[in-house]
């Protein structure tokens, strides 16, 4: 991770340090930021290996830049849901034409919807 520094922002900050802390202080500080680094460095280290170990064998298989919440855009997101389906085929269903005798009976059997003036 660079935080976006570049050499000139850091060139910068180490001449603003210079003059705030002094000449004589400024080696003291930064073997502490190193030792800081190192420790942040090694407890990160040793949460990969617990989860590692923990996960067993599905760790290694996790694509972890797929899960990095700076890559969320969710026009891809749903572009990719849209884009993922397979396209659906549809059938025509055949044509039932029913013989007169057996419209008659339909029209018969189907009973007209109750309806309820007080509803709605």
């Amino acid at each position: 991770m660079s935080f976006g520094l570049t050499f000139d922002k850091l060139l910068i900050i180490g001449i603003v340090a210079v003059f705030l802390l002094g000449p004589e202080r400024l080696p003291h500080y930064a073997s502490q930021l190193a030792r800081l680094v190192k420790t942040v460095r090694s407890m990160a280290n040793g949460a990969k290996d617990r989860m590692r170990e923990e996960m067993g064998p599905d760790f290694d298989d996790i694509d972890w830049k797929k899960l990095d919440p700076r890559q969320y855009d969710p026009r891809r997101i749903i572009r990719e849901a849209l884009l993922d389906d397979e396209p659906v085929v549809r059938v025509k269903p055949a044509a039932v034409v029913p013989v007169p005798a057996e419209k008659e009976r339909l029209a018969a059997e189907v009973a007209p919807v109750p309806f309820d003036l007080e509803s709605t």
